[in-house]
Order: C-alpha cells, then structure tokens, then sequence
C-alpha cells in the first residue's frame, strides 16, 4: 500500500456580528474548542462587556462531524494524522476569513484581536504568528500554546491575556506556567490569570478580557 496526499477545495463557515458603532474598535476573531461550533464561540465574544464596540467573527473548524447525542453539527481544527498540512490548511482558511471580514467591513479594522477557548487556542495563536496583518493581542482560555512556534513569531502576538480555571485538569497548571514563561521571554506582554473553577469561559475571563480590550482601545 502506497499512501499519498492531494489538494482539494472545500469550504469553510464563519459567523459575523458587526460592532454597534459606526468606528469599530476592530476586529476579534475567535476559536471555538473540540466539538464545538462557531456559535458557542461568538457567544464567549459577545458576553465580554464592550465587545460590541467590535467586529465580532468566529471561525468554525474545517473537520465537522454530527454531536452522537444531539445530531447538532460540531467541528474540530484537526488531528494527528497528516498535522503539518492540517495546520496550513487551517492558516490559509483563517487568513481568507479575515480578508473576506475586511471586504465586508469596508476597510483594514483599527485593531486585531484574537480570542480562543481550549482547542481553538492553538489555531489561534498559530494564526496569530502566521499571518501578515499585525495582530494586538491575543485572548487565550484553557488551552496551550504550540510547542513549534519559534520566539520570534511568538513576538508577533505583541499581548496576551492567558486564563486557565484552578481545577482545569487538562490545562494544567504545569502548562500554564510553561506558556506564560514563553511567551514572555519571547517579549510577549503576558497578563495572566488563574481563576476559581475548571475547564471553562467563566465570569472572571469576561472581566479580564473586558479590561484587555479596553486597554487596548485607550492604547491608540
């Protein structure tokens, strides 16, 4: 048996809120976990307070399969098998969003700023270090940054609010301290955060978030 890999087109789906002014703060773009959709994600976005001074986008993943218990559409960003062209698949499909998001808008956002939850937060700073566009800051909750972005991509990223819960045990504690030292000897600015609960987007991560974005706004 010979096994080979080929090219082909598919098609992707994202969901798009425009902000409540007429001069949005920018663009937040965000990664939904494992088994998940878009929406679950564009909800985390919309309850941060402020948010909707912004574009709000969220990227669903390429590889959709069917929840077992409720037949509801999921997605996944990839798996072992065939990684490395996943991962520029998946950088390539993200880079078309946000150029289609910018056509739609009507001009290049003031601000980009990209939010991921578990899963989606290896895509998203995968994106974040990938593309041409100068990325402001990254919103990261209970999941890992990937151990193949060198330190001067993750430079890219500029600023980070990196949250993991107390009782999250698969984002460890161990993990977190790891990425936060990272980032920051990559020049990273790194707000980090622990907070009571697990696996979650929880109250404490709007808070923070909240206050990362509006830092940013007041930050020209």
């Amino acid at each position: 048996m010979i096994e080979r890999n080929i090219a082909a087109t598919t098609h992707g789906r994202y969901l798009l809120l425009p902000a409540s002014t007429p001069a949005p703060a920018g663009l937040l773009v965000g990664f939904h976990g494992y088994a998940e959709g878009a929406e679950s994600q564009l909800e985390r976005q919309r309850a941060i307070p402020g948010a909707d001074r912004w574009t709000l986008v969220s990227v669903q993943g390429l590889h959709r399969f069917y929840q077992r218990r409720t037949n509801e559409v999921i997605a996944s960003w990839m798996t072992r098998q065939d990684r490395e062209l996943a991962i520029a698949d998946n950088l390539a499909y993200v880079e078309g969003v946000v150029d289609a998001a910018t056509r739609e808008i009507g001009r290049e956002p003031a601000r980009l700023v990209l939010t991921a939850f578990s899963q989606g937060v290896a895509m998203g700073f995968r994106a974040a270090t990938a593309t041409a566009r100068r990325v402001d800051g990254v919103i990261a909750v209970g999941g890992d940054v990937p151990p193949e972005i060198d330190a001067a991509s993750l430079a890219r990223t500029q600023k980070a609010l990196v949250c993991r819960g107390a009782s999250d045990e698969w984002y460890t504690d161990t993990k977190f301290q790891h990425d936060v030292t990272r980032l920051r000897e990559s020049g990273v600015t790194v707000h980090a955060v622990t907070f009571e609960g697990g696996h979650e987007w929880s109250e404490a991560v709007l808070k923070n978030a909240a206050t990362f974005l509006r830092e940013l706004e007041e930050s020209g």
